[in-house]
């Protein structure tokens, strides 16, 4: 990652099943970090305890429902609900044991409240775990449900309800989630990972599962989304495949302007 030289590098969640080693190995990262944990990454602990422990690790690495941000270079990364599962809106048992109950409404009051503490000529970036409900209802949709029928958006209601109301004062420049894997359930093909509405926003879905592989020569490779901005507006957006040396192999480009 190092050799990469990012500015910044944004985790979506699911990291792992709980495996406090990963959470470990992120905290030792010399760069600047921000997280928004998954669904899987409270594991089978309905008690909450694992999932704080992993907060505890993070620290204000792991911003749910608030305001991260770096002035070398700039940038402002507001983290979503965490540990969604998409399909509306609903929090697990070790989500309400960690955080308290929280109503979509209240969701979504959150992460407008913390998009609003954003210096406006910053890129503004939107981490969450699921994507916001809106992006289509198709199996490939960024965020359809592809593994029974029928296929319906699966996307998170607060989330949508937060973009929106950010309207009226600033929109977001970038939301970035993961969840819903590239791949479509039953080897039906891939899913749609990159959409622009009509108000300039750029959505991503970063989730390429399994991050890490072998090409045809059994030499290792590894994903990431890659993401430059001019100012405040994205200009390439793309998913990436390296080497462990850094070596770009591989880019398929969403966007470009």
């Amino acid at each position: 990652m190092h050799h990469l030289q990012p500015d910044a590098l944004l985790f979506v969640g699911d990291l792992s099943d709980g495996d406090l080693r990963l959470v470990k190995r992120i905290t030792q990262l010399a760069l600047p970090v921000a997280v928004l944990l998954g669904n899987h990454d409270r594991g089978r602990d309905r008690s909450g305890a694992l999932l704080q422990q992993q907060i505890t690790m993070l620290g204000e690495r792991h911003c749910p429902w608030s305001l991260r941000q770096w002035e070398n270079p700039h940038l402002a990364v507001v983290g979503a609900r965490p540990c969604s599962a998409g399909g509306g809106f609903h929090l697990s048992q070790a989500v309400q044991a960690v955080f308290g109950p929280v109503t979509e409404q209240e969701s979504a009051d959150r992460i407008v409240s913390a998009a609003a503490l954003a210096p406006s000529d910053w890129p503004l970036v939107v981490l969450a775990h699921s994507g916001p409900t809106g992006l289509g209802s198709d199996a490939e949709s960024p965020c359809g449900r592809d593994w029974k029928h029928p296929h319906i958006d699966w996307g998170d209601r607060d989330l949508a309800l937060a973009l929106d109301r950010m309207q009226t004062r600033r929109r977001a420049d970038l939301v970035v989630f993961g969840h819903m894997h590239h791949q479509l359930k039953g080897r039906r093909g891939e899913r749609i990972t990159f959409h622009r509405d009509r108000r300039g926003t750029c959505y991503v879905n970063a989730a390429c599962v399994p991050r890490s592989g072998c090409d045809d020569d059994g030499k290792p490779l590894h994903h990431l989304t890659w993401v430059e901005f001019n100012a405040i507006e994205p200009i390439l957006i793309s998913h990436r495949w390296y080497r462990p040396s850094g070596d770009l192999v591989y880019e398929q480009t969403l966007y470009r302007c």
